[in-house]
């Protein structure tokens, strides 16, 4: 009875200091923005975790994955920042579209045998649920890289495969060459990623198909796997990469071709033709105009906009035939996917985060992940919520920093003024110094309005410190100090994150490996269910 006495008198105690401290905020707290803002964001997720808690809905329509190649913490930090200062705000307070998904979790990217992976190796990881080696495609980590007679047998089963054979509409997007190691991921099987076309395979691995004729003989290779299936192929790509399926012959140069000869291929095939012979009723685009021109009816579309990789988003005004955004492939993928009436699954890479940063040039990195998000956005204005699963991530980082002191609404890609300040603040060596940089790489160049990162490359590396007194660094061809010279700069091995909306989103949670996300693929859309 003394004990049931006690605990009452806790509870009471309980109680009443809570009640008491109900009222214990100063109204100036209370009342402030910060304060309410938090409260309203909290409410909104109580919300969304009620409904998804009574609705317990798992299974999709559809599933859009949408990879932002080297899109780590430190670029969707910078690019949030960099967009709201270009609305005219401070920048720090915005929001990249998925990030206001309702569910994330943080992504381990390590590969078997690599501490700081690969975008073959994390690829294959997301797209099939296991985990591999760096630098090879669509195989297990018993394959061994570059050589051709250990593929048979490590062959891995793609998330875009398992569509394809329960009947779903299938596609992949990339601003990179599709047969660049991200895309090739969703669709090839290679001990090389860079076995892009014939002419990059060694001798001795004949017996190999490279990464570009297996993305025109998906259908068939896939049907010649399993007996008795019966596949329509990939039904809607885009990307670059147009070298890899041309023959190395002037002749079957494209109109808008930069090179004297196009084409790659030794083997005198064209696969762009092969192609369309193939898929006589399906549509084939090379430029802007092409791409505008495709029909509202059309159900199976090929893309190829680029020799090599498609423009920086930056650099899209240059190209010289024109070539659509990510966000307008987004939404005509969408359109064409959407007409089987099963669902579809699509991929979406920004390949060409990752090569921005690899050029050490921040503004190009952070505006194609800007221009990324654009295509996310486009995403949930064309698609059903209640029906289509999006996850957004990326397959690694990069030795990208944020740095200094700098005030509240500082220029991102500018020079770190501190708070209360006016001047640039200087390091200790009197010199100025930029909120963004880079551990590794080319270091700086100071090329003014180029909008193609690249051109970093015609040069070698610049090391350490260098008098940023009057450079403007937020031209788009500024490209940051660094402290390793390299003659490109290298991915991390943090982990990245991943945020999820839809049906099967409320499984995005916690601290997960990379091959997690082919298993939230596979049972929004219950690939390997019998």
């Amino acid at each position: 009875m003394k004990i049931k006495k006690v605990a009452a008198a806790v509870g009471l105690t309980f109680m009443l200091s809570a009640a008491s401290h109900a009222n214990v905020l100063p109204q100036s707290q209370t009342d402030n923005n910060w304060y309410t803002n938090a409260q309203t964001t909290l409410a909104t997720k109580n919300t969304q975790a009620q409904s998804a808690q009574s609705a317990q809905v798992t299974k999709a329509k559809n599933v859009i994955l949408f990879v932002g190649d080297g899109m780590g913490i430190s670029t969707l930090t910078a690019a949030r920042i960099l967009k709201g200062q270009r609305a005219g705000n401070p920048g720090e307070e915005g929001y990249l579209s998925f990030e206001e998904f309702p569910y994330s979790a943080q992504v381990k990217t390590y590969n078997v045998d690599a501490q700081t992976p690969d975008s073959a190796g994390t690829m294959t990881a997301m797209i099939s649920g296991v985990k591999t080696d760096v630098g090879v495609i669509g195989v297990d980590e018993d394959i061994e890289r570059g050589v051709c007679s250990t593929v048979s047998g490590n062959e891995l089963l793609t998330a875009t495969e398992l569509a394809e054979i329960k009947g779903l509409a299938t596609g992949v997007i990339s601003t990179a060459r599709i047969t660049h190691a991200t895309p090739a991921a969703t669709y090839a099987k290679s001990a090389d990623r860079n076995w892009e076309d014939i002419s990059d395979m060694p001798e001795g691995s004949e017996a190999c198909e490279d990464i570009a004729s297996q993305l025109v003989n998906f259908e068939k290779n896939l049907e010649a796997r399993f007996l008795g299936t019966d596949v329509d192929g990939l039904d809607f790509v885009m990307g670059g990469g147009r070298r890899h399926f041309l023959p190395k012959d002037a002749a079957a140069n494209s109109s808008d071709a930069t090179s004297a000869v196009e084409g790659d291929r030794t083997d005198e095939r064209n696969l762009v033709t092969e192609w369309q012979t193939q898929y006589p009723n399906a549509t084939y685009v090379m430029d802007q105009a092409g791409f505008d021109a495709i029909a509202d009816d059309a159900t199976k579309v090929f893309g190829l906009f680029n020799e090599s990789h498609m423009q920086y988003e930056a650099d899209r005004a240059n190209d010289v035939a024109g070539e659509p955004s990510l966000s307008e492939m987004t939404t005509k993928a969408i359109d064409v996917l959407g007409k089987n009436d099963n669902g579809f699954f699509l991929t979406v890479e920004s390949g060409r985060i990752d090569h921005a940063h690899h050029a050490g040039n921040a503004y190009n990195a952070l505006n194609d992940t800007i221009e990324f998000a654009n295509a996310v956005q486009a995403a949930i204005d064309n698609t059903n919520p209640e029906e289509t699963l999006i996850l957004v991530t990326a397959d690694h980082s990069h030795v990208f920093t944020i740095a200094g002191y700098p005030k509240r609404g500082n220029p991102i890609l500018g020079q770190v003024v501190a708070v209360g300040q006016t001047a640039p603040s200087l390091a200790a060596d009197d010199m100025p110094y930029t909120t963004v940089g880079y551990a590794n790489g080319l270091g700086f160049r100071d090329l003014g309005d180029e909008t193609n990162a690249d051109a970093t490359y015609l040069s070698g590396p610049v090391a350490g410190r260098v008098e940023l007194n009057g450079v403007d660094t937020t031209t788009p061809g500024f490209h940051q100090e660094t402290t390793v010279p390299l003659g490109s700069e290298t991915h991390a091995g943090e982990d990245i994150s991943l945020h999820a909306k839809g049906p099967g989103a409320q499984l995005a949670q916690g601290v997960i490996e990379q091959n997690v996300v082919f298993h939230l693929i596979n049972q929004a859309l219950e690939l390997t269910q019998q």
